[in-house]
């Protein structure tokens, strides 16, 4: 079966926590990743909160990259969702693990948009 996309929860830890609460550096990182897995940026948001973390969106034309950071605990929870062969999800987390200075990532990759009866597209 072939999906339409591929969506990646990554869990980082052991982080650090200067990046993890740096609204301007998280926004760059995330952009770098989206390009270095091979996405076209649309459209980011993001966000800092008080006192700390920083959440935020990075919307590719394949579909988005999305973070949530807790700068004093060193984890960042990270959704990459990608559509198409073009782009690699994995690629992304990567990056992101080695940006953070992470001491450790897990991930688990869903696969969405999975039809066992072939649909029929509407002309819209």
């Amino acid at each position: 079966m072939n999906a339409l996309g591929r969506h990646i929860l990554a869990e980082i830890y052991g982080c650090d926590a200067a990046i993890l609460n740096n609204r301007n550096l998280i926004e760059k990182i995330m952009v770098e990743s989206a390009l270095e897995a091979g996405a076209e940026v649309r459209e980011v948001a993001f966000h800092k909160f008080s006192p700390q973390g920083v959440s935020g969106v990075v919307v590719i034309s394949e579909s988005h990259l999305a973070i949530h950071t807790w700068p004093e605990l060193g984890y960042a929870a990270v959704d990459v969702f990608t559509c198409g062969e073009k782009v690699n999800p994995w690629d992304a987390c990567n990056y992101l693990t080695e940006r953070f200075k992470a001491k450790h990532m897990t991930a688990t990759e869903v696969k969405r948009g999975v039809f066992e009866e072939p649909v029929k597209v509407a002309n819209l």
